[in-house]
């Protein structure tokens, strides 16, 4: 079996846009007909461009290429141009090859992938959400502490046992930068709220995008410790590990980490300086599958937990299900709500949420198929990117 071609799919978010503003699919062919979906999480270029990438990076090095021979090609694809180095948007666009080579492989052995990368080693996959803002909101639910107390109430009624939420304001291209009193202010009297909503009946996972200063986000952790958050995400910007780890020592939050980190190579330097205990890689971007199962394996030797990142679409939401079903050190996984809306139009076979956890398919390969007729109803026809960070000319 040879792949022979591959197709690309562009999709647009509608309203509410939970998940980023575009995804982007793709299909790699075989001439023994079996196919294979992947998707690419690039934020940093129009999806327009991310195409021409992945039928590029295809018809230089995949084509031709027996599907199983995964780990020769993820090779050629990493050196390509002589890089061999982490590149987020040439490893984004390897990543949806990967797992689509994968879903392939699944396939022609009538195996679901986690049963090919050691085999299962647990039934359910717990899983978290964020606080989302619904249609009938009048105020922010990111701003008012009673309206998230609310929401929070509303998810752990759903069964939801960890909720995630990110209350620190605005992150721009001139961070970091040090939280004033007024931040640090609200962001305590928000945890607090959600706290004092749900008591013990879910752990909180506080988010921040790497906005501050390694003093500033020491002095956001010493207000939020109280609480016993289940983690403190990328408190400071990711290309420092060194530097993260200074907040690490200096708080009792577990740190979390990795959601814009390429590649085992980058994830070892936050193993090595102790940056995190949490690796939130994210499978459309980190490299593919087998990467993912890799660097859990060095987590695996320092203690550490793996909590795959999701905010694209259900492609990678479906390959990081595959491996935290078959990875000892997992600890939870990220979800998009209920995984309903346009997350379950997408498939033909939506991913299954059950009590909060996540039922991990049966079907061979990745276990899901893209509805190709909805991909092509909301086709991406303009260059906005997937995310859209605001960009302030002065953030205090």
């Amino acid at each position: 079996m040879r792949i022979t071609g591959v197709r690309t799919y562009p999709v647009s978010n509608p309203t509410p846009g939970y998940g980023g503003s575009t995804f982007l699919f793709l299909k790699l062919e075989t001439d023994a007909g079996i196919e294979g979906v992947g998707e690419c999480y690039v934020a940093t270029t129009a999806p327009r461009i991310v195409m021409a990438m992945v039928e590029d990076v295809v018809a230089r090095h995949v084509v031709g290429r027996e599907p199983f021979h995964i780990e020769a090609t993820w090779r050629d694809v990493y050196a390509s141009g002589f890089a061999l180095r982490p590149d987020p948007t040439l490893v984004g666009v390897l990543s949806g090859i990967e797992m689509a080579m994968w879903d392939i492989v699944g396939k022609a052995v009538g195996k679901p992938v986690y049963e090919l990368l050691g085999g299962r080693v647990r039934d359910r996959v717990r899983a978290y959400t964020y606080l989302y803002a619904e249609p009938t909101d009048t105020v922010d639910v990111y701003l008012d502490a009673d309206l998230a107390a609310e929401r929070a109430v509303e998810y752990v009624a759903r069964g939801f046992t960890a909720l995630k939420f990110d209350p620190a304001d605005r992150y721009s291209s001139l961070d970091p930068r040090t939280p004033n009193l007024a931040e640090l202010d609200r962001c305590e009297r928000y945890t607090a709220a959600i706290r004092d909503a749900v008591g013990t009946k879910a752990d909180l996972l506080f988010g921040t995008h790497g906005q501050f200063t390694v003093s500033g986000a020491i002095r956001l952790a010493r207000r939020l410790e109280r609480f016993d958050p289940l983690w403190f995400e990328e408190p400071v910007p990711p290309e420092m590990p060194e530097e993260m780890a200074r907040v690490a020592r200096a708080t009792s939050i577990p740190i979390a980490t990795g959601e814009r980190l390429t590649t085992k190579y980058e994830f070892a330097r936050v193993l090595d300086t102790g940056a995190a205990s949490i690796l939130q890689m994210n499978l459309g971007r980190v490299g593919g599958i087998l990467e993912g199962k890799k660097i859990a394996a060095m987590a695996e030797t320092r203690y550490a937990q793996i909590a795959p990142h999701l905010y694209c679409g259900p492609i990678v939401g479906a390959a990081n299900l595959q491996l935290a079903t078959c990875t000892p050190n997992f600890l939870i996984l990220e979800g998009i709500g209920r995984w309903d809306g346009i997350h379950a139009e997408l498939l033909h076979t939506p991913i299954e949420l059950v009590d909060g956890h996540v039922i991990p398919p049966t079907a061979p390969g990745l276990g899901v198929e893209l509805n190709e007729a909805v991909a092509l109803r909301y086709a991406c026809t303009n260059d906005e990117l997937h995310l859209a960070p605001q960009y302030i000319a002065d953030p205090t």
